[in-house]
């Protein structure tokens, strides 16, 4: 009988802990979301983007560079639209949410992603509207304007690992004040180069290192200026460009990719079987050296070798 105590009382504390687990999250959120509010008062002023940069939800120093930007730029509008959220627990808008109390658009193919966002406590407690689609240039004004969103609008945060430069590109029916866009910094910084507008884009498929996506700064650049919109900052990871709409600059100072490209650290090109390679730069930009890519200034179909990139 006294063996069977042990067991039955381990049983009891494992019991209380998991209880007690959701309590703690909760607590250790609220602690979270506490220190990113003295962080956002503290860049709230910083004259070089550069030094905003802090992470509550976001990947990399997003959360602090768009706190620095929204207090900086009078009069945006409080609303949001990102989308390649997947679960949104890693965002560039989260923090827009729930420390700015702006309304908000997510959009992620994954619907089982989604559906974890629409049962959880942020999805009553603040207006955010969460949209299961595969976005292509066809269909992202649709979904946009479905879902109540139109005109003038605080942020737009594109970063979907594929056809970024085409479907920011086809958006008309929202002004954003910022722009976050994602860049591929494997495609340099020099020339204007997209992959080929493909509606069914997978970049897991597109080629086995995962690092055949997306848009080189320069051509996110050419499309910004094409829209309206200067380049202001890039992320200190070297993935994320940063874009005012020219009629809110400001003080903000309008710069070339050259001024702001980060050479990245991180290393995300994988093995033909699937495997992390660890990878640096140049070894990675070899691997895809031949790929197909677009020149959106000429038209021109090229790849990085011919580039010379």
């Amino acid at each position: 009988m006294k063996f069977l105590l042990f067991p039955i009382r381990l049983l009891r504390s494992i019991k209380e802990l998991l209880r007690l687990v959701p309590l703690m999250s909760e607590e250790m959120e609220r602690i979270r979301q506490a220190i990113g509010r003295v962080e956002a008062r503290q860049v709230k002023d910083a004259s070089r983007i550069a030094d905003a940069e802090f992470r509550v939800y976001s990947q990399w120093g997003e959360d602090g560079i768009i706190q620095n930007l929204i207090g900086r730029i009078p009069g945006v509008d409080p609303s949001f639209i990102e989308f390649g959220v997947e679960d949104y627990r890693e965002s560039n808008t989260r923090f827009l949410l729930v420390n700015n109390n702006w309304r908000g658009l997510i959009l992620d193919a994954a619907g089982s992603q989604l559906d974890t966002v629409r049962r959880s406590k942020t999805y009553w407690q603040h207006s955010l509207t969460a949209v299961t689609a595969f976005i292509t240039r066809e269909n992202i004004n649709d979904l946009i304007q479905s879902a109540g969103f139109a005109g003038d609008i605080g942020l737009l945060s594109v970063d979907i690992d594929g056809n970024d430069y085409w479907v920011w590109k086809a958006i008309d029916c929202v002004r954003p004040a910022i722009v976050v866009a994602e860049y591929n910094a494997i495609l340099g910084y020099d020339h204007p180069l997209t992959i080929p507008y493909d509606p069914a884009f997978d970049r897991t498929r597109a080629h086995f290192s995962h690092v055949y996506y997306g848009a080189s700064l320069s051509a996110l650049h050419a499309l910004g200026e094409e829209k309206g919109y200067a380049l202001v900052a890039s992320n200190s990871a070297g993935n994320n460009a940063f874009f005012v709409r020219r009629d809110l600059l400001g003080t903000l100072k309008a710069l070339r990719p050259a001024d702001v490209f980060v050479k990245p650290r991180f290393r995300e090109a994988r093995n033909p079987d699937g495997s992390l390679g660890f990878l640096d730069l140049k070894a990675a930009r070899d691997l895809i050296a031949d790929m197909p890519l677009v020149n959106v200034s000429t038209g021109q179909v090229t790849n990085l070798r011919a580039a010379g990139v």
